[in-house]
């Protein structure tokens, strides 16, 4: 990817944002694990791809979760701070990544 701006966000999620999203993404590694059991058990191929595509929208969803946050806390703050378009540059990088 490219060079971020910072390491850490200007606003740290807090103890319930965080939740949420490990939350969502142990769901999210449920749903694997059971994608997995289904090929071991020889299931129906167009079933195995109705759940992987749920995972995609899954995580497509948290991406969406994360992204949202830190367009309103990090680049709304670098915004403010003079030093928006670095940071609206390098949110619009990282959103390609979602289209390839």
């Amino acid at each position: 990817m490219g060079e971020f701006l910072h390491d850490h966000p200007i606003t740290p999620r807090t103890k319930d944002e965080k939740q949420a999203v490990i939350n969502r993404l142990k769901r999210i590694e449920g749903q694997v694990r059971g994608i997995q059991k289904m090929v071991e058990e020889d299931r129906y191929c167009p079933d195995i791809l109705v759940q992987i595509n749920a995972i995609n929208a899954a995580l497509n969803k948290v991406g969406f979760s994360v992204a949202e946050r830190h367009a309103k806390h990090c680049v709304s703050h670098a915004i403010k701070s003079g030093e928006g378009d670095p940071a609206i540059d390098e949110l619009l990088d990282v959103i390609k990544q979602f289209s390839k």
